[in-house]
């Protein structure tokens, strides 16, 4: 079936599109339950000594309030196409809006952690759908000639939430304290459920009362839950040197592979696996978690250099780090208004290149610079994303069938959530372990330090004084040569993550996300 095809007969009883306030507050619920839920992702990262510190616990045991959501959401998305078949894509998306809101009063009131972990869970199961379906519901609102600006609205979101998290984190902890960073959350998600409920209920999708596939939902759980707790855990311990973490792989590896060949074959699957035929499809998922991953990989490794290296509190960090969403926000509706109307694959080609031409010139940082110096790169940076993601989001959703909707945008939430989750372990990871290997080196350098020494000495510091000072200063020039380094092999990622998407077929026509290839 071609696009054409598809836009010339009319679905029957489609109803009319939004217009006026209507498509207005349409499209700001909608948007605000995507924002929430990506925020979700980053917004306690900040927090987490300060969390773990009021609850009596330990800041290891403190890191389980992100690994608690991260895993239950990763678990969720990809449930969205057979809960929206089953209940209906408006009212899954309304209830998870509204037990949103629910849990995250709940997290607030938290008085331990074993009560934060639990809530943060149900808020994960909750967040995890209103990523896809915030998604396809504002393309179902909008007039079809206007669906790239549905996509120009949430790939904005999508983009700028992970990078807000941290300022607005670090902003509520340090003005009021942690449990507002739950607190704002609420009103907000339920006053949007509410207003979605009346406002987009006509777009309710039909339903199909399938039985759930008991197994392959077990298996998801199983193999989702192994990864991203081996993924959280391994660096601190020591990765596969630690039985733990190579029994989780192991859990991890057997229940993916079990995951794929149970839901291959299964006749109604929980996750429909079958949206991966579509050649476009396939390529821009490959291009997604190489270029997402890569992205999130310099999110998360700039503020942690910030914060412990370059004496910046975790607020002016994220103001930063926060520069490279400024241009996002303008151009990424008229991104998308290009990409209706031209090859959308140029357009991630270029900005994916663009964001690793970036990464590659950031891999000259050192410890004198200013913060418009750090954060002025980052600004001209931010031009890339929308390149990528808007134009990816489009050729993701417009080479599949109508019905497959919900589960390609469910997919699409997924491994983006699950690259971005892959990314920051690794990135940790890899600079840490540079960071000591190029500590050791410049150790060797005994002469150097020798001399440097004596002259610290010979300025009135004591022997302890001047060797924590000499292993301060080794250990500062260590990380940013560490960080460079980073920054290459990141921008090497973007550069192969740039030529995936030409395994993409040439779209017939203007990619619409509501049509099939």
């Amino acid at each position: 079936m071609t696009q054409t095809d598809v836009t010339a007969a009319p679905v029957p009883n489609e109803p009319a599109p939004l217009t006026g306030l209507a498509l207005f507050g349409g499209v700001l619920c909608l948007a605000m339950a995507n924002f929430l839920a990506i925020l979700d992702t980053t917004i306690a990262n900040v927090s987490v000594s300060n969390i773990a510190g009021s609850l009596g616990t330990s800041t290891s045991q403190g890191t389980y309030v992100i690994t608690s959501y991260a895993v239950a959401e990763a678990i969720s998305v990809p449930l969205t196409g057979w809960l929206s078949r089953r209940f209906g894509s408006v009212r899954v998306f309304v209830t998870c809006l509204i037990m949103f809101g629910v849990f995250s009063l709940l997290c607030g009131m938290a008085t331990s952690m074993t009560m934060l972990v639990a809530c943060r869970v149900f808020l994960g199961l909750s967040g995890g759908p209103m990523m896809p379906l915030s998604q396809t519901l504002m393309i179902r609102i909008f007039p079809k000639d206007k669906s790239h600006a549905a996509i120009g609205i949430w790939s904005m979101t999508t983009l700028v939430a992970p990078i807000m998290g941290p300022i607005l984190g670090g902003v509520l902890c340090d003005q009021f304290s942690w449990p507002y960073i739950f607190y704002f959350k609420v009103p907000l998600a339920i006053l949007a459920g509410l207003a979605c409920w009346k406002i987009i209920a006509k777009f309710e999708t039909k339903t199909v009362k399938a039985s759930i596939d008991k197994m392959g939902l077990l298996l998801l759980v199983v193999w989702v839950g192994a990864l991203q707790i081996m993924l959280d855990e391994g660096k601190d311990h020591d990765w596969f040197e630690s039985t733990r973490i190579t029994v989780l792989a192991i859990i991890a590896l057997i229940g993916f592979i079990s995951f794929l060949i149970w839901e291959l074959t299964e006749r109604n699957p929980v996750v429909d696996l079958r949206v991966f035929r579509h050649r476009g499809f396939s390529a821009s998922m490959l291009t997604l978690s190489l270029g997402f991953g890569a992205f999130f990989g310099i999110t998360v490794i700039t503020p942690l250099w910030l914060q412990i290296y370059m004496g910046y509190t975790a607020t002016e960090s994220g103001y930063a780090t926060a520069t490279m969403g400024i241009i996002a926000v303008f151009i990424a509706p008229a991104i998308a208004a290009a990409v209706s109307k031209f090859d959308p694959r140029p357009f991630v080609f270029f900005g994916v290149l663009w964001l690793g031409l970036w990464t590659w010139l950031r891999a000259g940082n050192n410890m004198d610079m200013t913060f418009w110096q750090i954060s002025m790169p980052m600004f001209y940076q931010g031009i890339g994303m929308p390149l990528f993601f808007v134009p990816l989001t489009a050729i993701a959703l417009g080479c599949v069938k109508p019905a497959e909707m919900d589960s390609a945008a469910g997919l699409f939430n997924f491994i983006r959530t699950l690259s971005g989750a892959f990314a920051t372990s690794m990135v940790n990871t890899a600079w840490e372990n540079e960071t000591t290997y190029v500590h050791s080196e410049l150790s060797g350098l005994t002469d150097r330090v020798g001399v440097a020494a004596q002259q610290m000495q010979a300025g009135g510091m004591s022997h302890d004084q001047t060797l924590n000072s000499l292993n301060w200063m080794l250990q500062q020039q260590s990380s940013m040569i560490a960080t460079n380094q980073i920054f290459m092999w990141i921008a090497a990622i973007f550069a192969v993550g740039a030529f995936a998407i030409w395994l993409s077929p040439k779209p017939q026509h203007a990619v619409d996300p509501g049509a099939s290839h």
